[in-house]
């Protein structure tokens, strides 16, 4: 499921970038020749759909979120990234969560490129949490210094989306779980 239609990929205009709180306030971008370039991982792991549906042991490869921060390190302050989309979308993350060893910028599904509808040609993938926390078409990462909601988060989805205790809306926060809805 997706907000909106599906990006056209067009890797000659394409690119990844990092910034905000970066280690010396520096800004990385990468086109698409650049991030095939960046070494590849494979993650099976089950995908999780706030609708309350599991897909089991799913195939991803892709570059590993770990690849990215050590590439364009966040500043020793940075407490959470934003990872932004095409049209705007965005969902946050705290900096724990996209450190994780399973977290990857998928570009393939079971072997075979990721489909334009489920975020080609970069799927974020963050195992443990729900679908949308999976942002569709990566086009940017930005490193916070303080929590900020994501396009779901603002409307009422959960901060901090974890299945297991079944984090789906905002009304199920506890205190510090995360900034005061807008």
């Amino acid at each position: 499921m997706h907000y909106g239609p599906v990006p056209r990929f067009r890797p000659q205009r394409w690119d990844l970038r990092v910034y905000g709180a970066t280690a010396g306030d520096e800004r990385y971008r990468w086109d698409w020749g650049g991030f095939e370039a960046l070494p590849r991982v494979d993650v099976v792991a089950d995908f999780h759909c706030v609708t309350r549906f599991t897909v089991q042991n799913v195939a991803w490869r892709g570059v590993s979120a770990l690849t990215l921060v050590e590439a364009a390190p966040p500043e020793g302050a940075a407490t959470h990234v934003m990872v932004w989309a095409e049209y705007g979308y965005s969902a946050n993350l705290r900096m724990d969560d996209f450190l994780r060893p399973d977290v990857l910028l998928a570009t393939h599904r079971d072997g075979e490129p990721i489909e334009p509808g489920h975020g080609a040609p970069v799927r974020l993938v963050v195992p443990h949490l729900y679908g949308w926390k999976s942002v569709k078409w990566v086009r940017a990462i930005e490193y916070l210094t303080a929590d900020r909601r994501g396009f779901w988060e603002e409307r009422g989805y959960h901060n901090i989306a974890d299945p297991w205790s079944e984090q789906r809306y905002s009304y199920q926060e506890e205190p510090g779980q995360g900034p005061p809805l807008g």
